[in-house]
């Protein structure tokens, strides 16, 4: 028997732990907002350590983390060293999420099986690639074969803030700094690059006034309106700029908030919106924010008597592809057709995540894991979100055979 097959027997025989640990996660709560994220950590650790490893536990300053509108965040790293020389292969996956929101049939925190899916928040998005990566490295040390390198898990906890605090902080801080990294994905394709993305608030300041009076008013809520007509007819130009990564169309701009006015009879005196604009990797996120800026104050210049302010939220830059990332390529393709029996296309992605962050300090990246082939597949952010248990077996057998290349 070959090591590869070695490896997928390991895994085989090992799933249903692997299964088990992966309810463990589920089960705690990571609901981002309002970010309270630490205590998944410490679940995270019990469980890393039972594997008898040491479990690097970074946790980032309370003010910090609030200051970023969170409540706690303990980043983990686990390194485990092979031979000397060679490289060092980081795998990073997210454990914070967005709430569950309304219209479950199972418990969000359940991570009930049923017809060989697992249901629950995270299920699919990321969680699943904490198992996917800790029992892949654990299946590289049941071989005992001579191999050179390391292998670190990062497991982290401010993706869906943007990363800042999670992958950013650690290599802000320079506690970590692979040569190459797989993170967190679905099993059918290889993402290589993906969208960046610019978030807004937009408040808009009149004058309110009593209804039977709306000439004594600035009427905040005409004037977001005027904004939001050329805010959507901007995607018209939007839709022009097509990227030439597969996978990736264009840009857009989406407008997800809006909040304004204090009651029925009265002129609203205040409008704030929040927007999204998604960026293509060949845009430069300078250049599109000083675009969107001009946009918005020379529609707002138009409505007499408002005052406007803009205030950035989010600044995530898109990953370009990376010519270093081949050998992680190759790997992912290769074992990806024997073990799915399907070809793993090399793609981008248009949602942006922690991934640049390794990207933007040298480190060649792919994005790779346990899901389905598109996002509504699994309902990730969405009502039972979940995961196909074969897929996690079988991307588990994917990344462990990738690393045993890699380490070779």
């Amino acid at each position: 028997m070959n090591l590869h097959h070695q490896l997928d027997t390991w895994i085989d025989a090992n799933f249903d732990e692997e299964v088990r640990f992966l309810q463990a996660l589920v089960r705690v709560p990571t609901d981002t907002p309002p970010g309270n994220n630490a205590p998944h950590a410490e679940r995270t650790t019990e469980l890393l350590r039972a594997f008898s490893w040491q479990v690097e536990r970074y946790p980032v300053p309370e003010t910090e983390v609030r200051a970023y509108g969170l409540e706690s965040i303990t980043n983990l790293i686990v390194r485990r060293r092979f031979g000397a020389g060679g490289r060092t292969i980081a795998l990073n996956a997210h454990g914070d999420v967005v709430p569950p929101g309304e219209g479950w049939t199972h418990d969000p925190y359940g991570a009930e099986l049923a017809d060989g899916r697992l249901y629950g928040r995270a299920a699919a998005v990321s969680k699943s690639d904490f198992a996917t990566y800790a029992f892949a490295l654990r299946a590289i040390e049941s071989l005992a074969a001579p191999l050179n390198g390391a292998v670190e898990l990062h497991f982290t906890y401010d993706e869906e803030f943007g990363g800042e605090l999670g992958p950013g902080w650690l290599l802000a801080h320079g506690l970590t700094k692979p040569d190459l990294l797989i993170a967190a994905g679905f099993s059918y394709q290889v993402v290589t690059a993906h969208n960046g993305c610019l978030q807004f608030e937009v408040a808009l300041h009149g004058t309110a006034s009593h209804a039977a009076y709306p000439e004594t008013g600035v009427d905040a809520l005409q004037a977001a309106n005027r904004l939001l007509t050329a805010l959507f007819a901007h995607n018209d130009v939007l839709r022009s700029r097509r990227s030439q990564v597969a996978g990736i169309t264009h840009p857009y701009l989406n407008v997800g908030r809006i909040e304004g006015g204090s009651n029925t009879n009265v002129v609203p005196g205040k409008v704030v919106l929040r927007l999204d604009r998604r960026l293509i990797p060949e845009e430069d996120i300078g250049a599109v924010e000083a675009e969107v800026r001009s946009l918005i104050e020379r529609t707002v210049a138009a409505s007499p008597g408002i005052r406007l302010e803009i205030r950035r939220l989010l600044k995530a830059n898109p990953l370009k592809p990376q010519p270093g990332n081949a050998p992680l390529v190759q790997a992912i393709q290769s074992h990806g057709r024997e073990v799915f029996g399907v070809e793993i296309p090399e793609c981008g992605t248009p949602l942006y995540t922690d991934v640049r962050l390794y990207g933007a300090h040298g480190v060649p990246a792919v994005i790779y894991g346990a899901g389905p082939r598109t996002v509504l597949e699994s309902n990730a952010k969405r009502a039972d979100e979940h995961l196909v248990l074969e897929d996690l077996r079988r991307a588990t057998k994917v990344v462990a055979r990738c690393l045993l290349d890699l380490l070779s």
